[in-house]
Order: C-alpha cells, then structure tokens, then sequence
C-alpha cells in the first residue's frame, strides 16, 4: 500500500490571519509535500521498505554516523515530519493545557523560557532543519534541532512539536526573517492541545 499525501486538516486560508498564507500552504503542502510522498514510494518500490511503516522506515534507514542520508530516508522523514507539522498548527488557537503547562515550567523554568530557548534553536540551525520540542527518553523535556529531514524518532526521542526551519516554510511571508517567523509560529500558530495530546 502506498503512502498518500494527507489532507491538511484546514482550508488552505485558513491560517492566513495568523500569518500563514494560501500560497505558502499551497506550495508548502501541495507541492513540496506531494514531491516527498511521490518520491519515498518510488524509492521503497521493491525494496525490503515496501509495506513498512512510516516510523519503522525512518528508524531502520537513519545512519547516526552519516552526514548526509540516503534518498528512502529523506524523502520518508520529511513525509513524516510533515504529516506532523499540519497537526501542530491550527486556525482557533488553543490556550496552555494545564498539563503541558506545567511540564515545560518544570523543564525551562518558565513558558517564555521554553520559546525562547525553541526560537534560538530554530533561528541557529544552519541550513535547512526542524526545530523540535521532545520527550526525551527519560521522561522530561527539552528543546532540539536537526538537520534537513532528521527528526526525533532517530534518537528514540517523542516529538510534541515540530517547527520546519527549510527556506520554503517561510520565505512567502517573512522572506529571510527566520527569527520572526519562528516567533509568530510559536504565538499564533501552534495548536498547543495537539501538543499537550502527544505527551
């Protein structure tokens, strides 16, 4: 069974008010997504990857001591991180569930202190990347950044939230503005009862 490219879980406007625009969710999602969902079932086609899951592709076809990855692993994680991303974000905002609340002020010190340390890892990945809040693997939280398509199942880590940092999520809106991109991603975007939902 082949992998499909998912539905965004909104309208393509629907985020335009929050500083998102149509053409960057048409481009974003309908292209660049598309290509990696295309290109991942071409490359399983007839391999021993063919039929497996998405996570079990990633984890099985990630080389910690590569800098570069092969093709069935890019284009695999970013369908998966990707898939994730539509997730974290929404139209209606949603406040701090209690819950995850308390979790990132046991973890950061403070809210503010957890986007601060998340907007600095984003705005510091060189190149093309993700910024993430994880579950570690000892239970507590804390802040990554990866390159190009890694995410964190590649180090047995949860993903809650995932921010892409790749030039194409943003340059529509804020042109080469990471930093305010990353700001305005963390205060008007994120749909914080899917994060909570993921701990």
């Amino acid at each position: 069974m082949a992998f499909e490219l998912p539905d965004l879980p909104y309208a393509h406007d629907a985020l335009a008010s929050k500083g998102m625009s149509a053409e960057t969710l048409e481009y974003h999602h309908d292209l660049h997504h598309k290509a990696y969902v295309d290109n991942g079932n071409k490359l399983i086609a007839g391999t021993e990857w063919e039929g497996k899951s998405l996570e079990d592709i990633i984890t099985g076809t990630y080389n910690k001591d590569a800098v570069a990855q092969n093709g069935i692993f890019n284009n695999i994680s970013q369908l998966w991180n990707h898939n994730q991303f539509w997730e974290m974000m929404g139209p209606n905002g949603s406040a701090l569930p209690g819950e995850l609340e308390k979790a990132l002020v046991e973890s950061f010190g403070s809210v503010d202190k957890f986007k601060e340390e998340f907007s600095a890892a984003g705005a510091g990945q060189f190149g093309s990347g993700w910024a993430w809040l994880v579950k570690d693997t000892d239970g507590g939280l804390k802040v990554t950044k990866t390159e190009n398509g890694v995410n964190p199942l590649c180090f047995g880590q949860t993903a809650l939230l995932g921010c892409d940092v790749w030039e194409h999520s943003y340059y529509i809106d804020f042109r080469n503005k990471r930093p305010a991109y990353l700001s305005n991603f963390l205060d008007n975007l994120v749909n914080w009862e899917n994060v909570a939902s993921r701990l």
